[in-house]
């Protein structure tokens, strides 16, 4: 594992960028697990067990750096059409980071919640989201989210189609549909929107992740793949996020 530098004063970072030298939510899209592999000889499953490394030094860090939201693009709808070899050990490695993680990130204070799509889902796996979920649920540290079965496209049609059944019903108007409402009936209610959003492996595209809350957020892409990831790629991250000006549409 990479050695992890001493953390670097967060006011340090806020000098830099001012009053949002700090984010409040960071979400990232973890990419580069397959192509870590190829690049050793190795299956692409040994890039998914090297991943998961980097996951628990990531919501470490996040946590020596006061994040109060971490969002994580764990496995969106797209991946399910991989192999299945591969799809399978991606679901082992779910039940194997809850199984081994949870009672730690319980005692770290950590709450955890599960955006995406649960209908349909194994019931194996919906019942350890769902333990995971109830299991931290008093907890008042960290929240991190967890985008399984996710995929932006399909979170905003659900909740279309639940606001049109509200039409439909006499219960919703069109003219009380507003973006707060809209924003209310989606998958991250009650979360704030990313205020930055971190992509590994070089690749500079969102690949339909919280395409309605990225309206703000700032994205940083690294060329790090994501096995690679360590304290330092996360504190790179957070600087470049406190170098820059924030003025949602203003002046």
């Amino acid at each position: 594992m990479p050695a992890q530098p001493s953390p670097q004063p967060i006011g340090d970072l806020a000098a830099a960028g001012g009053a949002e030298g700090r984010p409040r939510h960071v979400a990232v899209i973890m990419d580069g697990n397959g192509r870590w592999a190829e690049k050793r000889s190795l299956p692409r499953v040994a890039g998914h067990r090297a991943g998961v490394e980097a996951v628990r030094r990531l919501v470490r860090r996040a946590r020596e750096r006061d994040i109060e939201f971490l969002t994580l693009y764990s496995f969106s709808t797209e991946n399910w059409s991989r192999p299945a070899a591969e799809v399978s050990e991606l679901m082992r490695l779910l039940r194997f980071f809850i199984r081994s993680d949870l009672a730690e990130l319980h005692r770290a204070n950590v709450l955890i919640r599960i955006i995406g799509e649960r209908e349909g889902l194994a019931p194996e796996i919906l019942a350890l989201l769902e333990e995971a979920e109830s299991t931290t649920a008093g907890n008042t540290g960290l929240t991190l989210v967890v985008a399984f079965n996710y995929g932006a496209r399909q979170e905003m049609t659900r909740a279309m189609r639940q606001m049109a059944r509200e039409v439909e019903a006499g219960r919703l108007t069109p003219a009380d549909i507003t973006p707060e409402r809209f924003g209310a009936a989606l998958d991250t209610k009650g979360l704030p929107d990313p205020d930055l959003i971190i992509r590994t492996s070089g690749e500079q595209r969102i690949s339909n992740f919280l395409l309605w809350q990225a309206a703000y957020a700032e994205f940083v892409f690294l060329p790090c793949l994501w096995p690679d990831f360590d304290a330092a790629a996360f504190d790179e991250a957070l600087g470049e996020f406190a170098r820059r000006r924030r003025r949602f549409g203003g002046v």
